[in-house]
């Protein structure tokens, strides 16, 4: 059993992105959503996400930093995600869901390193109470967490 205090985290960096970094309770390896940070360009960014509503839209994760505001969502299945805002969106898509060889990506809009940085990031995040399925497979384990 993990212990409470301890965090893992996922990071990236780039000579033309800015870096970007969670940091939050471990499970399958990846850091996980519940009580996590995330910093962007140095900067601290609040998200919120609700995982009993019915729509994908509705089960996002809301992200606000930088002055901008973003929804995080799966897209079609486990396996492709995408990362919205007002002007811009970025889509990807990974070759397996627990260990993926390869993670492509396409932007559309005005999409920038911002973006891109983020889309990355949230693919090294365990965020798979983002669909309905996931958040009752889940369920289990967070209840769990809140009474510990």
């Amino acid at each position: 059993m993990q212990e409470r205090g301890t965090h893992i985290g996922a990071m990236v960096t780039g000579e033309s992105i800015p870096s970007s970094s969670f940091k939050g309770w471990p499970y399958a390896g990846r850091p996980r959503l519940a009580e996590g940070e995330l910093n962007v360009a140095g900067q601290n960014a609040a998200f919120s996400h609700s995982y009993w509503r019915a729509s994908r839209r509705g089960r996002a994760l809301r992200i606000r930093v930088l002055g901008r505001k973003y929804a995080y969502l799966e897209e079609g299945s486990k396996l492709h995600h995408a990362l919205v805002r007002d002007e811009a969106k970025v889509t990807t898509r990974r070759s397996s869901w627990r260990e993926p060889r390869t993670i492509s990506g396409t932007t559309s809009g005005a999409a920038d390193s911002v973006d891109v940085s983020l889309a990355i990031l949230f693919e090294g995040i365990y965020a798979r109470n983002l669909s309905l399925r996931g958040a009752l497979l889940s369920a289990p384990g967070r209840i769990m967490d809140r009474m510990a």
